[in-house]
């Protein structure tokens, strides 16, 4: 008889989102015609920029003749889409070969695809709060999770702790649930740690182009040291609003080496073994938002939902809430207020002014008591959203 992964039994019943789920279609079916405000999820809401629109046209157009057409794409990323990354990164200082770039069908399903570089008996470090998927993918596989609390005290950046034996640690800056950003200094630190150890950072850079103070770090490879201990892993979801259309891509330097393991080779085989590539269509798509166009126009959406994070700042300003996030990051991350818990804050603002976030503690246990908001949503229902925030809690 077949025996199933038992490593399931030890997940938690259900996944944040669905639950939220559940909670919203149940209020909307008993209270038909109410339209509720949607600042949870941490899904776009504006097109793809005209730059990728016309790239993906004119890629459906070479399709449809048999000069142009593509079939299977190279399963490690087309040339024309890892040389554009690297000229990206070049632009910051950062030396990459082509080489070290993997294209994929999105950071959400590379963070998980990834643990097919690790031994099972590696123990995982993962910074609370943090984005439920990196712990569900350890379960899955039955690795040790060790976590690593973070709260006001440190602005939710905490430091490396010296005692803690970690294999592979999880950095998500900026961070999804919390909008904090880890200086140079602080990220640095987690380098020298991981080069000490000998373990290995994946550095989820998700959210790396709403950071507008220069002094930030956007790429982990600005680190000295990095590239003998760092995986990167970027998504175009929210960058270029590719949600809904999935790509993304890893870094793996080659100088990446453990246990006379190559981690860059190794991953070649992986996907060469397990991919046969993203479509041709998308990676078009993709090598359009780094054009100069591009980049204009993504940058141009960027700043709208940098306007969302504004506005609901000024919100908690106004009734002085605690918070941290929202500058250099499409996420507030609010304390809740006369002592609520998490899913009692929900609670209370859907049924009470029809505002949908997320409660902190579905991002891990030191989350209770706080509440995510994303600022993904239209600059009319944020406005409205923080009006009536305002209003309840005042």
């Amino acid at each position: 008889m077949v025996k199933p992964n038992m490593y399931y039994n030890e997940l938690k019943d259900s996944y944040l989102f669905y639950n939220i789920a559940q909670k919203t279609r149940t209020y909307v079916e008993n209270h038909p015609g109410v339209k509720l405000l949607r600042m949870g999820i941490g899904d776009v809401s504006l097109p793809l920029c005209d730059a990728v629109i016309k790239a993906l046209h004119e890629a459906v157009d070479d399709q449809a003749s048999k000069s142009s057409f593509h079939g299977y794409m190279p399963e490690c990323g087309a040339p024309f889409l890892r040389e554009a990354i690297v000229k990206y990164y070049a632009k910051r200082g950062i030396s990459l070969s082509a080489e070290e770039i993997f294209v994929s069908s999105g950071a959400s399903d590379e963070l998980g695809d990834i643990l097919d570089l690790f031994d099972r008996s590696n123990q995982v470090l993962v910074i609370e709060p943090a984005y439920p998927a990196y712990v569900d993918a350890n379960v899955m596989a039955g690795r040790k999770i060790m976590y690593l609390v973070s709260g006001e005290e440190n602005e939710f950046l905490p430091e490396p702790n010296e005692k803690t034996e970690a294999d592979i640690i999880y950095i998500c800056s900026p961070n999804n649930p919390t909008g904090a950003v880890f200086s140079r200094s602080q990220l640095q630190a987690w380098v020298n740690y991981a080069n000490k150890r000998g373990s290995i950072i994946l550095f989820d850079a998700a959210y790396e182009a709403f950071i507008e103070d220069e002094i930030l770090p956007h790429s982990i490879f600005e680190l000295d040291g990095a590239e003998t201990c760092a995986i990167e892993i970027c998504s175009f979801s929210k960058t270029a609003g590719f949600t809904g259309t999935r790509l993304g891509y890893t870094i793996i330097p080659k100088a990446l080496k453990r246990n006379g393991m190559n981690m860059n080779e190794m991953w070649v085989r992986n996907r060469t073994t397990k991919t046969n590539g993203v479509s041709y269509i998308i990676q078009k798509g993709g090598a359009a938002v780094f054009s100069e166009e591009g980049q204009k126009q993504i940058h141009e959406n960027i700043q709208i939902y940098k306007k969302n994070a504004k506005v609901l700042m000024q919100a908690l300003d106004q009734l002085g809430i605690w918070y941290c996030g929202g500058k250099n990051a499409p996420y507030i991350w609010m304390k809740c207020p006369r002592g609520m818990k998490s899913w009692e804050f929900f609670d209370y603002l859907l049924q009470e002014i029809q505002v949908v976030g997320t409660p902190g503690e579905g991002f891990g246990a030191c989350g209770e008591g706080y509440f995510r908001f994303s600022t993904f949503s239209s600059p009319e229902d944020t406005k409205e959203a923080a009006k009536r925030i305002v209003k309840l809690l005042s």
